[in-house]
Protein backbone atom coordinates (compact mmCIF):
# COMPACT_ATOMS: atom_id res chain seq x y z
CA UNK A 1 0.00 0.00 0.00
CA UNK A 2 2.87 2.38 0.54
CA UNK A 3 3.99 1.62 -2.56
CA UNK A 4 1.01 2.57 -4.47
CA UNK A 5 0.57 5.54 -2.49
CA UNK A 6 3.87 6.93 -3.26
CA UNK A 7 3.52 5.88 -6.98
CA UNK A 8 0.53 8.22 -7.79
CA UNK A 9 2.39 11.61 -6.48
CA UNK A 10 4.61 11.80 -9.42
CA UNK A 11 1.90 11.83 -11.40
CA UNK A 12 -0.31 14.82 -9.29
CA UNK A 13 2.89 16.83 -9.53
CA UNK A 14 2.99 16.49 -13.75
CA UNK A 15 -1.02 17.37 -13.77
CA UNK A 16 -0.82 20.64 -11.93
CA UNK A 17 1.18 22.44 -13.94
CA UNK A 18 -0.07 21.52 -17.12
CA UNK A 19 -3.47 22.69 -15.09
CA UNK A 20 -1.92 25.95 -14.35
CA UNK A 21 -0.45 26.07 -18.31
CA UNK A 22 -3.71 25.86 -19.69
CA UNK A 23 -5.52 28.27 -16.70
CA UNK A 24 -2.85 30.87 -17.51
CA UNK A 25 -3.56 30.70 -21.54
CA UNK A 26 -7.32 30.74 -21.02
CA UNK A 27 -6.89 34.21 -19.16
CA UNK A 28 -4.68 35.44 -21.31
CA UNK A 29 -6.73 34.55 -23.55
CA UNK A 30 -9.96 36.01 -22.25
CA UNK A 31 -7.77 39.33 -21.75
CA UNK A 32 -6.34 39.80 -25.33
CA UNK A 33 -10.06 39.25 -26.39
CA UNK A 34 -11.19 42.38 -24.02
CA UNK A 35 -8.53 44.29 -24.47
CA UNK A 36 -9.33 44.05 -28.83
CA UNK A 37 -12.74 44.72 -27.98
CA UNK A 38 -11.91 47.86 -25.43
CA UNK A 39 -9.85 48.91 -28.27
CA UNK A 40 -12.49 48.73 -30.85
CA UNK A 41 -15.00 50.70 -29.14
CA UNK A 42 -13.01 53.11 -28.67
CA UNK A 43 -12.06 53.34 -32.21
CA UNK A 44 -15.36 52.86 -33.48
CA UNK A 45 -16.62 55.99 -35.26
CA UNK A 46 -19.15 57.93 -33.32
CA UNK A 47 -20.45 60.64 -35.72
CA UNK A 48 -23.94 60.46 -37.77
CA UNK A 49 -25.23 62.06 -41.23
CA UNK A 50 -26.25 65.56 -40.40
CA UNK A 51 -30.40 65.57 -40.58
CA UNK A 52 -31.29 68.41 -42.73
CA UNK A 53 -32.52 71.25 -40.35
CA UNK A 54 -36.32 72.01 -40.27
CA UNK A 55 -36.90 75.57 -41.48
CA UNK A 56 -37.37 78.17 -38.64
CA UNK A 57 -40.51 80.08 -38.75
CA UNK A 58 -40.28 83.74 -37.96
CA UNK A 59 -43.49 86.02 -36.22
CA UNK A 60 -43.40 88.75 -38.67
CA UNK A 61 -46.10 90.98 -38.89
CA UNK A 62 -47.10 93.22 -42.01
CA UNK A 63 -49.57 95.81 -41.71
CA UNK A 64 -50.84 94.62 -38.86
CA UNK A 65 -51.25 90.87 -40.56
CA UNK A 66 -49.59 87.96 -38.38
CA UNK A 67 -47.29 85.75 -40.96
CA UNK A 68 -45.25 82.15 -39.74
CA UNK A 69 -42.37 82.51 -42.58
CA UNK A 70 -39.62 80.50 -42.28
CA UNK A 71 -36.17 82.23 -42.44
CA UNK A 72 -35.00 80.00 -45.25
CA UNK A 73 -37.77 81.17 -47.93
CA UNK A 74 -36.78 85.17 -47.28
CA UNK A 75 -34.64 86.04 -50.22
CA UNK A 76 -33.06 89.28 -48.08
CA UNK A 77 -31.06 88.87 -45.96
CA UNK A 78 -32.04 92.37 -44.14
CA UNK A 79 -35.66 90.60 -43.84
CA UNK A 80 -34.71 87.49 -42.04
CA UNK A 81 -36.12 88.50 -38.61
CA UNK A 82 -38.77 88.63 -36.83
CA UNK A 83 -41.38 91.58 -35.45
CA UNK A 84 -43.28 93.74 -37.51
CA UNK A 85 -41.95 94.89 -41.54
CA UNK A 86 -43.50 96.90 -44.56
CA UNK A 87 -42.33 94.40 -46.88
CA UNK A 88 -40.85 90.48 -47.61
CA UNK A 89 -40.03 88.85 -50.14
CA UNK A 90 -40.13 84.76 -50.73
CA UNK A 91 -39.24 81.97 -52.53
CA UNK A 92 -40.30 78.66 -52.56
CA UNK A 93 -40.14 75.30 -55.03
CA UNK A 94 -42.63 74.42 -57.34
CA UNK A 95 -44.14 71.82 -56.81
CA UNK A 96 -43.04 70.42 -53.20
CA UNK A 97 -43.55 73.98 -51.75
CA UNK A 98 -40.65 74.12 -49.41
CA UNK A 99 -38.14 76.77 -49.28
CA UNK A 100 -35.03 76.85 -51.89
CA UNK A 101 -32.45 74.34 -51.29
CA UNK A 102 -28.51 74.43 -51.39
CA UNK A 103 -27.17 75.76 -54.66
CA UNK A 104 -25.05 72.50 -56.00
CA UNK A 105 -21.75 73.41 -57.98
CA UNK A 106 -22.48 74.21 -61.55
CA UNK A 107 -20.17 73.53 -64.64
CA UNK A 108 -21.07 74.21 -68.44
CA UNK A 109 -22.22 70.50 -68.70
CA UNK A 110 -24.88 70.79 -65.84
CA UNK A 111 -26.16 74.22 -66.01
CA UNK A 112 -28.97 73.84 -68.85
CA UNK A 113 -29.95 70.63 -66.18
CA UNK A 114 -30.18 73.16 -63.15
CA UNK A 115 -31.97 76.03 -65.33
CA UNK A 116 -34.45 73.03 -66.03
CA UNK A 117 -34.65 71.89 -62.64
CA UNK A 118 -35.01 75.39 -60.59
CA UNK A 119 -38.76 75.79 -60.98
CA UNK A 120 -39.68 78.43 -58.07
CA UNK A 121 -42.80 80.20 -57.25
CA UNK A 122 -42.09 83.81 -55.87
CA UNK A 123 -44.55 85.96 -52.68
CA UNK A 124 -44.13 89.74 -51.88
CA UNK A 125 -46.10 90.18 -48.92
CA UNK A 126 -46.90 93.94 -48.23
CA UNK A 127 -48.64 96.66 -46.57
CA UNK A 128 -51.60 97.68 -48.66
CA UNK A 129 -51.52 101.02 -47.00
CA UNK A 130 -55.20 101.54 -48.04
CA UNK A 131 -54.70 101.09 -51.46
CA UNK A 132 -57.30 99.46 -54.19
CA UNK A 133 -57.73 95.90 -53.31
CA UNK A 134 -56.63 93.36 -56.12
CA UNK A 135 -60.66 92.55 -55.95
CA UNK A 136 -62.16 96.35 -57.08
CA UNK A 137 -58.98 96.45 -59.85
CA UNK A 138 -60.07 93.31 -61.25
CA UNK A 139 -63.67 95.14 -61.30
CA UNK A 140 -63.24 98.76 -61.92
CA UNK A 141 -59.79 99.27 -63.55
CA UNK A 142 -59.04 96.83 -66.09
CA UNK A 143 -62.27 96.42 -67.53
CA UNK A 144 -61.32 100.16 -69.14
CA UNK A 145 -57.98 99.14 -70.68
CA UNK A 146 -58.97 95.65 -72.08
CA UNK A 147 -60.05 94.63 -75.65
CA UNK A 148 -63.29 93.23 -76.17
CA UNK A 149 -62.61 89.68 -77.30
CA UNK A 150 -62.29 87.04 -75.26
CA UNK A 151 -60.50 83.57 -75.82
CA UNK A 152 -60.60 80.07 -74.18
CA UNK A 153 -56.97 79.28 -73.37
CA UNK A 154 -57.26 76.31 -71.18
CA UNK A 155 -60.00 74.46 -69.43
CA UNK A 156 -61.94 76.62 -67.60
CA UNK A 157 -59.96 79.63 -68.12
CA UNK A 158 -60.59 82.95 -70.56
CA UNK A 159 -57.90 85.35 -72.03
CA UNK A 160 -58.60 88.78 -72.68
CA UNK A 161 -55.38 91.15 -73.97
CA UNK A 162 -54.76 94.76 -72.91
CA UNK A 163 -55.10 97.10 -75.50
CA UNK A 164 -51.97 98.72 -76.78
CA UNK A 165 -51.57 102.77 -75.39
CA UNK A 166 -53.08 101.21 -72.22
CA UNK A 167 -50.75 101.17 -68.65
CA UNK A 168 -50.81 97.41 -68.87
CA UNK A 169 -50.08 97.23 -72.61
CA UNK A 170 -48.32 93.43 -73.96
CA UNK A 171 -49.93 91.99 -71.21
CA UNK A 172 -52.77 89.37 -71.18
CA UNK A 173 -55.91 89.32 -68.16
CA UNK A 174 -56.53 85.62 -67.64
CA UNK A 175 -59.54 84.61 -65.35
CA UNK A 176 -60.78 81.18 -64.29
CA UNK A 177 -64.43 80.91 -64.05
CA UNK A 178 -65.17 78.09 -61.82
CA UNK A 179 -62.60 79.22 -59.44
CA UNK A 180 -60.64 82.10 -57.95
CA UNK A 181 -58.39 82.38 -59.95
CA UNK A 182 -57.01 85.63 -61.75
CA UNK A 183 -53.62 86.16 -63.37
CA UNK A 184 -52.04 89.10 -65.22
CA UNK A 185 -49.51 88.40 -67.42
CA UNK A 186 -46.77 89.11 -70.21
CA UNK A 187 -46.35 87.64 -73.09
CA UNK A 188 -43.30 85.50 -74.56
CA UNK A 189 -40.49 87.42 -76.15
CA UNK A 190 -37.00 87.92 -75.72
CA UNK A 191 -37.70 86.85 -72.14
CA UNK A 192 -40.38 83.98 -71.37
CA UNK A 193 -43.67 85.78 -69.97
CA UNK A 194 -44.39 86.17 -66.31
CA UNK A 195 -47.88 86.07 -64.23
CA UNK A 196 -48.62 88.38 -61.07
CA UNK A 197 -51.26 86.41 -59.09
CA UNK A 198 -53.05 89.22 -56.36
CA UNK A 199 -54.93 88.47 -52.92
CA UNK A 200 -55.12 90.74 -49.62
CA UNK A 201 -55.87 89.16 -45.85
CA UNK A 202 -56.43 92.32 -43.93
CA UNK A 203 -53.76 94.68 -43.83
CA UNK A 204 -51.24 93.01 -46.43
CA UNK A 205 -51.34 92.10 -49.93
CA UNK A 206 -49.47 89.20 -51.12
CA UNK A 207 -48.43 88.92 -55.02
CA UNK A 208 -47.64 85.46 -56.37
CA UNK A 209 -45.40 85.28 -59.55
CA UNK A 210 -44.85 82.65 -61.81
CA UNK A 211 -43.74 81.68 -65.38
CA UNK A 212 -46.65 81.88 -67.88
CA UNK A 213 -45.80 78.60 -69.24
CA UNK A 214 -47.57 77.15 -65.82
CA UNK A 215 -50.91 78.39 -66.87
CA UNK A 216 -50.92 74.95 -69.01
CA UNK A 217 -51.85 73.25 -65.18
CA UNK A 218 -53.41 76.29 -63.83
CA UNK A 219 -55.22 74.55 -61.47
CA UNK A 220 -52.33 73.12 -59.54
CA UNK A 221 -50.99 76.61 -59.47
CA UNK A 222 -53.94 77.70 -57.84
CA UNK A 223 -54.10 75.21 -55.15
CA UNK A 224 -49.86 75.75 -54.27
CA UNK A 225 -50.98 79.38 -53.84
CA UNK A 226 -53.69 78.43 -51.56
CA UNK A 227 -51.73 76.36 -49.80
CA UNK A 228 -49.15 78.89 -48.95
CA UNK A 229 -51.24 81.31 -47.86
CA UNK A 230 -52.64 78.59 -45.11
CA UNK A 231 -49.50 77.63 -44.45
CA UNK A 232 -47.78 81.08 -43.82
CA UNK A 233 -50.78 82.13 -41.77
CA UNK A 234 -50.95 78.75 -39.19
CA UNK A 235 -49.90 79.46 -36.04
CA UNK A 236 -48.71 76.09 -36.09
CA UNK A 237 -45.66 76.26 -38.66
Amino acid sequence: MTTLASSSHPSRRRRQPQSRYYGMALLSGLLSISAVALIAYLLWPTWRPALPERPIPLPISIGGTLFNIPASAIREKVQRHSGPQERVDLGFDFPSLEPPGTQRHVNAESVEDVQNAIKRIFLSIAEHHGAMSPDIRLQTIYPRYLEPTQSVVAESMTLQAFRDGTPYEQEDLLVAQDKPFVARCTRDRETPGTCLSERRINGADLTFRFPRQWLGHWRDVAAAMDSLTDRLRSAHE
